[in-house]
């Protein structure tokens, strides 16, 4: 009965409601930047290598964690699970949703760098913080906050714990009874180690990882592309005919390619979600609209890169995706065998290994500066290290859960934050516009870049750039 509960409230979300309001805002948001996320792509690179004071956190530190969060097991199965379900198609949906959700990552993102408050080791916000300043309800703040915990302490991990463990399923080792529970604990033991070196830490092992892992995985799939360039026409041809099948998409919405294309998407690059706006309002830039072109490229690397080099991958080996989303793994899998061979497996493990990884403490780094919030003040060692077990706990749980319950619930939690969060930038989205052309006016004058409340005629009080 929960499942199928979790499975009509998915339906209604993303059938009508979020796919409205995500193509809307992006198109709006697109529209009225002037085409922010391609103008000013050098802009985004210039950004990510600005320095930053010795203490403060850098706009490339924030990006990598953001990116921690986004490039992660859904990278990996969470294509594979679209391209089972939804077929080759759904691959055009998840280009769109992020080519069109990156002004709307550029939006949330500069206004959490807007809203940001001071903090005894630097700053920190979040769309809680813009949420409350905007609509002066606390409560609605409040509700995004625990959605927030909800999704990426309890929803995101169980999943990304569960789809590490079943890409073990293709070993002889493998006992689907005892294995799960094995990976979990060890999982968790190592996540909950690294937490408790603090945010520092897993913004150092972040930005240490995250590079290695994302460069390592797309020269792969370049290097898989260029050895089957012969079937990369047709590939092609069946992403754009099958992304356009008009009787196949109005014929069984629910299960089109547009549906799963939006939904792992979403997942995937969280754009217009609510979440990388944590790790952007922690970085020392000094302008607002800097960190939000930064996450652009997040959204960039996340999507047209990474997604795409797992969907190429699997497409060029000629392996026939499966219909069971259980199976998702194995797919890839397979697809990475008839390519390397017995290298394959291994390949694709290592990378799950890494991306879950970095998934697991880039979510987590966001639920920690949510509980902040939600507290009102830093909690106690105490506290904190019983959250860090709690966190733990749950990325063993989730090892041993069903793929489909725990993909249901966490696409139910991210589309509430969702709810929340896009109808507030919607409403707050005039102020990151003025601060992007104050930006680049200082800019186009050749002037050094800095930036003041008042310069943009913000009429909310701020703790920075008064």
């Amino acid at each position: 009965m929960f499942e199928n509960l979790i499975d009509h409230i998915n339906d209604a979300l993303y059938s009508y409601v979020l796919i409205i309001l995500l193509v809307a805002g992006g198109i709006y948001f697109t529209v009225r930047t002037r085409f922010a996320q391609f103008r000013l792509l050098g802009q985004q690179f210039k950004a990510v290598t600005e320095k930053t004071s010795e203490n403060g956190v850098s706009s490339f530190q924030a990006l990598m964690v953001s990116t921690a969060s986004r490039v992660g097991t859904g990278n990996i199965i969470g294509v594979a699970t679209a391209l089972c379900l939804g077929g080759f198609g759904s691959v055009f949906w998840m280009w769109l949703i992020a080519i069109i959700g990156a002004a709307s990552a550029f939006v949330e993102s500069t206004l959490a760098q807007i809203y940001k408050k001071r903090g005894i080791d630097g700053c920190y916000g979040g769309p809680a913080y813009y949420i409350e300043a905007a609509t002066k309800r606390k409560w609605l703040a409040v509700l995004f906050s625990v959605f927030l915990v909800l999704t990426y302490g309890f929803g995101f991990n169980m999943l990304a714990s569960y789809n590490l463990q079943s890409t073990f399923s293709s070993y002889s080792f493998y006992d689907a009874s005892v294995t799960p529970w094995i990976i979990g604990f060890i999982t968790a033991a190592l996540v909950g180690y690294c937490l408790i070196g603090g945010g520092k830490r897993i913004v150092s092992v972040t930005s240490f990882l995250v590079p290695i892992m994302g460069a390592v995985y797309i020269l792969v799939a370049i290097v898989l592309s260029v050895i089957h360039y012969k079937a990369l026409p047709g590939i092609f041809e069946q992403i754009f005919a099958n992304a356009f099948d008009m009787q196949a998409i109005f014929g069984g919405f629910s299960g089109s390619c547009v549906m799963y294309g939006i939904k792992r998407g979403l997942f995937s690059n969280e754009a217009g979600v609510g979440s990388a706006p944590n790790a952007s309002a922690s970085a020392d830039v000094a302008h607002p609209a800097k960190q939000g072109l930064v996450q652009v490229l997040s959204v960039f690397i996340d999507t047209l890169l990474v997604c795409t080099a797992t969907a190429f991958m699997c497409m060029t080996s000629g392996v026939t995706p499966p219909t069971d989303s259980d199976l998702a793994a194995a797919y890839v899998q397979d697809a990475l065998s008839a390519s390397l061979g017995n290298l394959g497996p291994v390949f694709v493990t290592v990378a799950m290994i890494l991306f879950a990884f970095t998934t697991l403490l880039g979510n987590l780094f966001y639920v920690d500066k949510t509980i902040n919030y939600l507290l009102g003040k830093e909690p106690s060692k105490f506290f904190r290290n019983i959250c860090y077990v709690i966190a733990s706990v749950v990325i063993f749980i989730g090892a041993g859960l069903s793929a489909d319950l725990l993909w249901g619930i966490a696409d139910v939690l991210m589309g509430g934050m969702t709810l929340i969060n896009m109808p507030v930038i919607l409403y707050l989205g005039k102020y990151a516009i003025r601060a992007l052309k104050n930006y680049e006016a200082q800019i186009k004058s050749g002037e050094d870049v800095s930036f003041r409340a008042k310069d943009i005629g913000l009429p909310h009080k701020t703790d920075y750039w008064n």
